[in-house]
Parts: structure tokens; C-alpha cells; sequence
């Protein structure tokens, strides 16, 4: 097959040496089959990022008017927002969401995607650029619309919306530098399941590092990012390091729990110790001293990418990149 060829059902039979009525099988999980056969073929589907059509032609013959869409979760308010902005761009629209939930597991978005593909939507929207390489090659075969929201920090397949996280960080680090602080540590959580926070650190550093500065001390949960977790971590943070002056949280979880790691041990925020995080969320600026932060445009994302994706049904042969930017919220613990 070429290289912008769609993968059929003969192409994963020829590839796995078996027959199609065997592959058939397979992907229907219908009689026996034996073990490595069956390995053989899934091996196949997966390198030729073959996906099977469930929509029987119906859909495909009239036009599909699925939207599938992937978010790593709903339990964070920052993705219920994406969500919200979706649903507004397909409000005067006969498109409908098929909504999958990844829990930041690229295994499980692989998984998600192949069956959102199998019933062949007009367009995909799903987070970032962190994918497997069978979910890559399932994008890219499939020749759907594709956006990847919330990052523009590496080259998309057909659309990316959202911000450059690493110029995010760097804005953080000029911010707290301009205001005399120079003993910053770090807090945050793991950066396996999440790309974004690792390129914030990154930039957090960049800046330090024009000034001839780096970080004093830093210290990393080693799981998803909570309030909990931030407000043990920073305790963790400046039990080795109890000079820093400034403290940049991976999110504002994170640094919320901070905030109120810092009410419970004394500690006077901004005057001792002041503490910057990430997303501009409501509970942030609900403390009573507002969080100094960065706010990303969540709603505007979600909105934008469908809006781009609607545009047309066929894909481009240039990749486009939508920044719709960040704003420094000063808050009062900065």
C-alpha cells in the first residue's frame, strides 16, 4: 500500500498471512482463532493503523455528522470547559459529540479511537500531541479532520489549537523574576501523563537561566495532579529547601493546596513565600488572596478547533496552528 492509502481488510490479511475471513474474525472476536494467529493479526492492524468501517456505509454514502471527541478527563474542570466550547461551535449545527474519556492513559485513547473511528466520524478532536504510534498512524490513515487541542508546542496532523506552554512557563519565570524573586522552587506532579507541565517547567527554567538563576530546589508528586498532593508536596518541597522565596506549582491544584499548606504551617503567602500556578481556575481566585497564575483559553479552544474543523470535510495539505494565547492573572500571591 502507498503511503496515503487508506488500510483495508486484505492489506492486514496479506501483512499477517491469513486470510480475510480470519481477520474478519478476529475483529468481530467470533469462533476460535488460534493464539498466535490472533496475535498476528492485531500485531497488523495496529502497524497498519487499520480500522474497521461498523458504519456499513450508511454514514459514509450520506455523511457522516459524528464528532468524535477524546479528553483526557472530566473530572477536571479544565476539560468540562473545552467540552463547553465544542458544544457552542456545534450548537447550529446537525453535528453530534461521541464524547471518550482517556484518564490521561494513551493505551486506553488508542482503544477509545479505534471504535470512535470504526463508525467513521467527519472529524476527531482529541488532546495534545502525546499518542501512541498505532493512535498516530490510525489519525493520519484515516484522513478525517483532526484537531489536537490544548498544546502547539510540536507539529499537529491536520489542526492544532491551544498555546505554547513553554512560552507560558517562560512568561511565569520573567513574572516572578521582574518582582525581585530569586530563590523559586518548583512543585508539580508527574510529567509522564502530562507533556504540557513538563514544557511549562521547561520554560520556567529558560528564563531563570537568561538571568543566570536556576531553580533553588524542586519536587514532583509522583501521580495526578490534586490538592492533596500540592499541599504535601510543597510541605516536602521546603522541608529540604526553607529559604526559597517563590514557589511555581505545575497547576492550580496544586497550588491551591500550597496555599493552604502555607495557612496551616503559618506561613504569611506572598510576604514569605509567594506561590504561582497554572490554568487560572475559579477556586484560585476564590482564595482569599487571589492566585497569581496563568489563564489558558479553554473554552475558546474547544470552540475554535470545531470551527476549523467544520470549515471543510477534507483535509489539508498544510497543517495549521491556532495559538489562542495565555494571560498573566497577577493575583496576591505573586
Amino acid at each position: 500500500m502507498t503511503q496515503y492509502e487508506v488500510p483495508t481488510l486484505a492489506h492486514v490479511a496479506k501483512l499477517a498471512g491469513v486470510s480475510e475471513n480470519t481477520v474478519s474474525r478476529v475483529i468481530r472476536n467470533k469462533g476460535p482463532i488460534a493464539e498466535d494467529t490472533r496475535n498476528r493479526v492485531v500485531k497488523a492492524i495496529e502497524t497498519l493503523g487499520y480500522v474497521p468501517n461498523r458504519a456499513a456505509g450508511s454514514l459514509a454514502s450520506s455523511g457522516s455528522l459524528l464528532i468524535g471527541v477524546l479528553l483526557p478527563s472530566l473530572s477536571n474542570v479544565v476539560f468540562p470547559e473545552v467540552l463547553q466550547g465544542i458544544h457552542a461551535a456545534l450548537a447550529t449545527t446537525a453535528y453530534q459529540p461521541m464524547v471518550g474519556v482517556t484518564n490521561y492513559d494513551a493505551g486506553k485513547e488508542q482503544d477509545i479511537l479505534s471504535s470512535l473511528l470504526a463508525w467513521q466520524p467527519a472529524a476527531i478532536v482529541t488532546t495534545g500531541f502525546d499518542h501512541t504510534e498505532a493512535t498516530r498512524r490510525m489519525l493520519s490513515n484515516s484522513r478525517v479532520r483532526v484537531a489536537e487541542l490544548m498544546d502547539i508546542d510540536a507539529e499537529p496532523i491536520d489542526v492544532a489549537v491551544g498555546l505554547s506552554h513553554r512560552q507560558a512557563g517562560y512568561a511565569t519565570g520573567r513574572h516572578l523574576i521582574e518582582r525581585g524573586y530569586r530563590r523559586i522552587g518548583y512543585v508539580g506532579h508527574d510529567w509522564g501523563a502530562d507533556r504540557r507541565a513538563r514544557l511549562r517547567h521547561d520554560g520556567v527554567c529558560q528564563a531563570l537561566s537568561e538571568t543566570g538563576l536556576t531553580l533553588r530546589a524542586e519536587e514532583r508528586f509522583d501521580g495526578p495532579s490534586s490538592t492533596m498532593a500540592g499541599r504535601d508536596t510543597l510541605a516536602t518541597l521546603l522541608a529540604r529547601a526553607p529559604d526559597i522565596d517563590a514557589v511555581v506549582f505545575s497547576n492550580d491544584d496544586m497550588a491551591v493546596g500550597g496555599f493552604f499548606h502555607c495557612l496551616a504551617a503559618g506561613i504569611v503567602v506572598r510576604k514569605q513565600l509567594a506561590l504561582f500556578g497554572f490554568n487560572g481556575l475559579d477556586i484560585g481566585q476564590a482564595l482569599p488572596m487571589p492566585l497569581s497564575t496563568v489563564r489558558s483559553n479553554r473554552f475558546l479552544i474547544g470552540k475554535t478547533a470545531v470551527e476549523r474543523l467544520l470549515e471543510s470535510p477534507t483535509r489539508p495539505e498544510q497543517r495549521v496552528v491556532i495559538d489562542t494565547g495565555f494571560d498573566i492573572i497577577e493575583g496576591a500571591t505573586a
